[in-house]
């Protein structure tokens, strides 16, 4: 072979260079030795999104560290993390391609949300007692055990149960009916009973220890409101109140990006009796749960044991309705 032919051949090739970048970890932070990084690791910090998103004053409390430190160390996780800056549209349709769906059982219910209820992102779901809120959940908790070729997530679920309401006997019934072992259904479904407002928001870090060890895909807060209604009475306990929920939504929305998760939390009502017109019923919270909720879901009773799903707030899904029934099988159409 001549020279010349053997050039045209090297030309012709594709040449491929691999260059494996490290994956950066919170020891490569500025200003973190081994001591720092062992405080953040104790506290549940293993990725540089979960530092990144903190304020300075929450790192400084769940770290044990000075406001000083928290406040370089989160910097210096924005940029390893490459979070500081904007993304064209392009780039963020890729991210949500990493957005996955969790089918409910029920197919008018997944096509009034788009095909199902999505991770990254906070679903609240509102009515009156016995409206089917709690059904809900322990049907989602079950369907995320399900392989994703299932529509399921092949994930563990974790479930804050702040009015005792969870069986572990609905549970097996829900788990038998979708050809699932109770038992390994049971054994995947994390539950914590809050016994206070304190409690319950505790119980999101123990989630975050718990996410080193598990694949965490259905986060589950049942009810969201109940404890922080009964110990934060009158006008001059609200703004306490609602800064507190305030920052437990923030801190289950942290959780969602990091893990690619679901939250699901179900939330009370009052009656708004100076409703001139229209439904007087309305969701526990007020504004903090309305802005902090991704897709919000209003469920109401209607005849012969059907119940009447109502998404009424989306940033991509038009306003509608959806029937089910709830039996022992669980949500079907």
């Amino acid at each position: 072979m001549s020279n010349d032919t053997a050039s045209e051949n090297v030309e012709d090739e594709e040449i491929v260079i691999d260059i494996d970048e490290p994956e950066m970890t919170i020891e490569d932070l500025p200003g973190v030795g081994p001591a720092t990084a062992e405080k953040l690791l104790e506290a549940g910090f293993e990725e540089l999104l979960a530092i990144a998103v903190m304020s300075p004053s929450e790192l400084a409390e769940q770290a044990e560290l000075g406001e000083g430190v928290s406040a370089k160390i989160i910097a210096g996780a924005k940029k390893l993390a490459n979070i500081g800056g904007f993304i064209s549209g392009t780039a963020l349709l890729d991210r949500r391609r990493e957005v996955q769906k969790l089918t409910s059982g029920c197919s008018a219910l997944d096509e009034l949300l788009g095909g199902g209820f999505e991770t990254q992102a906070i679903v609240e779901v509102f009515g009156e007692f016995g409206s089917g809120k709690t059904q809900i959940a322990l049907q989602l908790a079950v369907n995320t055990l399900l392989p994703v070729s299932k529509g399921g997530f092949d994930g563990e679920v974790f479930y804050i149960d702040t009015e005792d309401t969870f069986r572990p006997e609905r549970i097996a019934q829900m788990a038998e009916a979708v050809g699932m072992d109770p038992q390994d259904a049971l054994d995947r479904i994390h539950v914590a009973r809050a016994y206070n407002s304190a409690h319950q928001t505790l119980l999101v870090d123990e989630i975050k220890r718990a996410s080193k060890n598990y694949d965490v895909k259905l986060i589950i807060v049942d009810s969201l409101t109940s404890h922080f209604r009964s110990e934060y009475i009158g006008r001059g306990m609200l703004a306490t109140r609602q800064q507190k929920l305030n920052r437990h939504l923030k801190e289950l929305k942290q959780l969602s990006d990091i893990q690619n998760a679901l939250i699901l939390v179900t939330n009370q009502v009052m009656s708004k009796p100076d409703a001139m017109w229209g439904d007087p019923t309305r969701a526990i919270g007020g504004h903090i749960v309305a802005h902090a909720s991704t897709f919000r879901l209003y469920l109401r009773k209607s005849k012969g044991g059907r119940r009447i799903a109502r998404l009424i707030d989306s940033p991509n899904l038009p306003e509608g309705e959806a029937v089910f029934t709830v039996t022992a099988e669980g949500l079907q159409d």
